[in-house]
């Protein structure tokens, strides 16, 4: 099981990847096009990822809005769907 420290960096780190895309993760779920529960998997695939001080140097240099998550991020394909809805 994660730390709750583990789980907190990474949730800020999906929450600041989906700002960067321009989503607002909190407007999906009011609108049901996200689950709490779908969140809750991409926060423990972040923790998964090998690169979490990359991903975090990646996003402090990013502009906002429209940015393609890097392609060693294991949510891209959660993001691009939202993205598109």
């Amino acid at each position: 099981m994660q730390s709750r420290a583990t789980l907190k960096r990474h949730a800020a780190l999906v929450d600041d990847m989906a700002q960067a895309r321009g989503i607002d993760l909190e407007e999906r779920i009011m609108r049901g096009k996200l689950t709490v529960s779908e969140l809750e998997d991409a926060v423990l695939r972040c923790t998964s990822c090998a690169s979490p001080e990359t991903c975090a140097h990646w996003l402090a240099k990013r502009e906002h809005g429209g940015t393609e998550a890097p392609g060693f991020c294991r949510n891209s394909d959660l993001f691009q769907t939202l993205e598109e809805g």
